[in-house]
């Protein structure tokens, strides 16, 4: 999220996370362009008149690489030549200010769709099913009521089966930056999960490593 409007930065940021997304926030262009070299994002959110480097120059800047997020610029500048000269910059979606907070959720979640990496959109492994549009998960049938960062961590979990993924793994694509790597909040959500789940147990930890499914080798088909 680049915004430079701090009290609309944090309002839209803790939306997204209850939504069940991870993000990180930054104020202006410089910021956001260092934010960018060090971590891997799926959509980046744009403001165009930013501080430090402009928006349209940020926009281009990022579209410029070949495996790159992609772009919703999101902007008091509404009229119809705007959106031209913002899609033309190589944005992949354009929404005015003022906007309904939910179409912003619904077109985020379209663009990570979109991305080249994006997965089918079910997930199966050991009678789990993970639906992560509709934030639907049973396992045997059996609807399981998950708390958003127990989502975050099953489905990144099935994404990556058969391989492991370290503690510090689950922290950078469930959570943000911000997380604290010497909590124990992955063991403790872990084991939350764990609970939901039920028997037979489906994931594995081995120590110094991480963790991963087990079981039947997780599939992927179109919703």
């Amino acid at each position: 999220m680049v915004e430079d409007a701090r009290s609309l930065a944090e309002v839209l940021v803790e939306g997204l996370r209850d939504q069940g997304m991870a993000v990180d926030a930054a104020h202006d262009g410089l910021e956001a362009a260092a934010r960018l070299d060090r971590n891997v994002y799926d959509v980046v959110v744009l403001d165009r008149d930013l501080p430090g480097v402009h928006g349209d120059t940020l926009c281009q800047m990022i579209t410029e690489h070949d495996d790159r997020p992609l772009v919703l610029m999101l902007t008091a500048a509404g009229t119809p030549g705007d959106r031209v000269s913002g899609l033309s910059l190589g944005a992949d979606d354009y929404l005015a200010k003022p906007f309904h907070f939910p179409e912003l959720v619904l077109r985020v979640r379209a663009l990570a769709r979109r991305r080249p990496s994006a997965r089918a959109r079910t997930l199966r492994a050991a009678g789990i099913e993970l639906d992560p549009v509709r934030r639907v998960v049973t396992r045997d049938g059996r609807h399981l009521d998950l708390s958003v960062k127990e989502f975050g961590v099953l489905e990144a979990l099935l994404r990556a089966a058969p391989a492991f993924l370290s503690a510090e793994d689950l922290l950078d694509q469930v959570w943000d930056e911000h997380a604290d790597p010497f909590t124990n909040t992955v063991a403790v959500t872990i084991g939350r999960l764990r609970r939901k789940l039920g028997d037979p147990p489906v994931i594995a930890t081995t120590p110094g490593v991480g963790y991963r499914v087990v079981g039947e080798a997780p599939t992927t088909r179109p919703g």
